[in-house]
């Protein structure tokens, strides 16, 4: 987790700015700007989804009636307990939300676990592709970006909207908002209609910003790492703590991050599968 031959010369808050820069087809000017795309973030983010897709069709291809090798006892302990969840959360047709919470958890869980690659690897294997001088930053975690977290939050919201419309109709759904939560008199239809549409925006908001700030906070803390790391030497000075904090403690925030990284998989699916079965309850 040392500085990189590229970026050796940087103090330490360069050091960190320069990793935490996404490589962008513009710089953003403002909050929310649409022609802004993160490519790094979209790449991995593509890859991890594939992969996800290759692991649950090679599972499936795989799975026998016998005994079950590691793979595939693995992949239905997960498919298990997904099921338990979707069946006690989403009372309707879950032919397709269950493989979509599958899919989700593995796909989350996967993005998140590139954090635990070395914070200068993909520095390092740019410089030696001799591509540096075309990507001159790349952040290789997908969940550590706002615009990727808000992606997949938009997804979900997308789908609260669509099982709302399909499961009480366009009519069933604007009576809910507009009746829901303190009933059908007119004079009660802005304060619910506003209530209502805060509550989809927080929704939203929070499923993206729960997810994005615990993984930004780790990625920060694994950079914090590499710095101490950088002033490790075997001499009997101060540097030792260098040894201390790039080692010990990389290795005990390491451990413990794998647990980051599976609860917030978790909680994600479980939010959406709390949202979808929301859009299946009749007010």
């Amino acid at each position: 987790m040392a500085a990189s031959e590229g970026t050796r010369g940087l103090d330490p808050s360069e050091y960190i700015a320069h990793h935490l820069q996404n490589l962008s087809t513009a710089h953003q000017t403002s909050v929310v700007d649409f022609h802004v795309w993160n490519l790094d973030t979209l790449f991995w983010s593509i890859v991890c989804g594939l992969v996800t897709i290759l692991i649950l069709r090679l599972a499936a291809r795989k799975a026998t009636p016998g005994v079950p090798g590691r793979f595939q006892c693995a992949i239905e302990m997960l498919v298990e307990m997904v099921e338990d969840q979707s069946k006690a959360i989403v009372h309707g047709n879950r032919t397709f939300i269950a493989p979509l919470a599958l899919f989700v958890f593995i796909w989350v869980a996967l993005m998140n676990s590139l954090d635990f690659l070395p914070v200068d690897l993909p520095g390092r294997v740019i410089g030696w592709l001799g591509l540096s001088a075309v990507i001159p930053h790349h952040r290789i975690v997908p969940t550590a970006d706002l615009n990727g977290t808000f992606g997949i939050a938009l997804g979900v919201f997308a789908l609260m909207i669509y099982y709302n419309l399909k499961i009480k109709g366009p009519g069933g759904f604007v009576h809910e908002l507009l009746s829901a939560p303190f009933g059908a008199h007119p004079l009660l239809w802005i304060p619910n209609l506003a209530l209502n549409l805060i509550e989809y925006v927080a929704k939203t908001v929070s499923l993206a910003l729960r997810l994005f700030g615990n993984m930004y906070a780790g990625e920060l803390l694994f950079l914090l790492i590499a710095l101490l790391g950088s002033m490790w030497t075997f001499s009997a000075d101060t540097s030792v703590l260098g040894f201390i904090g790039h080692v010990i403690a990389g290795s005990v925030w390491a451990i413990f991050h794998i647990l980051i990284v599976l609860l917030q998989a978790f909680i994600f699916m479980m939010l959406t599968l709390v949202y979808i079965g929301q859009a299946h309850d009749k007010h």
